[in-house]
């Protein structure tokens, strides 16, 4: 068990066995990279003060390599571009397992009566299909038709996981599972934007909520890009919005459509095309003139949402609060869990000089001045003036 700890400890902290046996020699501890591998294999066992020098190059307890974990989360889908090295996989699921371990954990302890809400997991087979448990998901969470405000709130507000991971490149786009066989985790990539993320959150759900049986790999996939669109867009939302049958659809009504329900341009003409209100041909025109207008990998409107998992953070918060988490172990679960207990106080013009006052923005500078206002209006009486003992 310390072995396989000191791995995850490692893999998560993104370190090489190579740097780790450099940064130990920082913190006075000499180590070679074979011992380390033997430590990690289970063939010996670190002493009380290597295990110390460790936790301190990984930025963990010592007592973190001592903890049997408690939950185990069964992966169901990875999807990734070719170039996504396996190391970076176990990576991004390693770091996933231990944000769902931490999730669990601190659940169990804040409210121990708890129960995972049942969602339908219907069978799978064809496109329809797949609209249908789109919307039985739907209904379940009680969504209606409306546009969903964020999708991360939505899965986490029905007891789900939501984890960012990987980094700027574009290698990682979605993994799926359970944690204890019965609560939802998704993780996306944290550097795709907002109307990307949705949708492959959305995607996601599509592996989760489905039984989609022995089907290949592309089948499923395209099942659950299905699932995904229907997720965010009914189909009855869909034909309210574009009509049931259009011979043509105009980019700037997509635009105000991707800004309305944030699904992106391109998805739309997707799903127009699917549920049958515009037809093939039209769709192939309209893709042909994202690629001359190069919008098919950055569209000309930007979809701004409330994507960022805070779920966890608030559960760590509230353990520190209640005593069960020290500080030291609520940044080890959630490194920015602190900034939500900072005592933020709005700056007014008595903070600065008139002269860095004068400096800002007229709306900013008016705000402040009303800020003032209101923390002095007290000292004043009714006629203007000022109150003196």
């Amino acid at each position: 068990m310390i072995g396989a700890r000191i791995r995850q400890a490692r893999i998560a902290a993104g370190m090489s066995q190579d740097e780790v046996v450099a940064a130990l020699v920082v913190h006075g501890r000499t180590l070679t990279k074979a011992g380390l591998s033997k430590y990690e294999r289970g063939g010996s066992v670190p002493k009380p003060t290597m295990l110390r020098g460790l936790a301190n190059v990984f930025g963990v307890s010592a007592d973190f390599f001592m903890e049997e974990p408690e939950v185990g989360v069964e992966w169901l889908a990875f999807r990734k571009a070719s170039g996504l090295r396996k190391s970076a996989q176990e990576r991004i699921k390693i770091v996933a397992a231990a944000r769902a371990e931490a999730f669990v954990t601190l659940r169990q302890a804040l409210e121990p009566k708890w129960e995972q809400p049942l969602a339908p997991r219907p069978r799978v087979r064809t496109p329809e299909q797949a609209e249908t448990a789109a919307e039985k998901l739907r209904e379940s969470w009680r969504l209606g038709t409306q546009p969903i405000e964020s999708v991360t709130s939505t899965i986490e507000d029905a007891g789900g996981i939501v984890v960012e991971a990987g980094d700027p490149d574009t290698f990682f786009h979605g993994l799926s599972g359970w944690a204890k066989s019965s609560t939802p985790v998704v993780v996306v990539n944290s550097a795709a934007s907002d109307d990307r993320r949705r949708f492959s959150l959305a995607h996601e759900l599509g592996h989760l909520f489905m039984e989609v049986g022995e089907c290949d790999s592309k089948t499923e996939e395209t099942l659950a890009h299905r699932f995904a669109a229907a997720f965010l867009v009914p189909a009855s939302t869909a034909k309210r919005e574009l009509g049931e049958r259009r011979r043509h659809l105009e980019l700037r009504e997509l635009a105000m459509l991707k800004l309305k329900h944030g699904l992106s341009m391109q998805a739309w003409v997707f799903r127009a095309a699917d549920l049958g209100i515009v037809d093939q041909a039209h769709a192939r025109t309209l893709f042909a003139e994202f690629s001359s207008r190069g919008w098919r990998k950055e569209e000309p409107v930007k979809f701004e949402g409330r994507e960022q998992p805070t779920r966890l953070r608030q559960l760590t918060v509230r353990a520190l609060a209640e005593g069960l988490l020290s500080v030291a172990q609520a940044e080890r679960i959630c490194p920015d869990a602190m900034q939500d207990c900072t005592d933020a106080r709005p700056v007014v013009p008595g903070s600065m000089d008139a002269r860095s006052l004068i400096k800002l923005p007229k709306d900013e500078r008016d705000r402040l001045m009303e800020q003032a206002a209101a923390l002095v209006q007290g000292d004043y009486d009714t006629d203007g003036v000022m109150e003196t003992e």
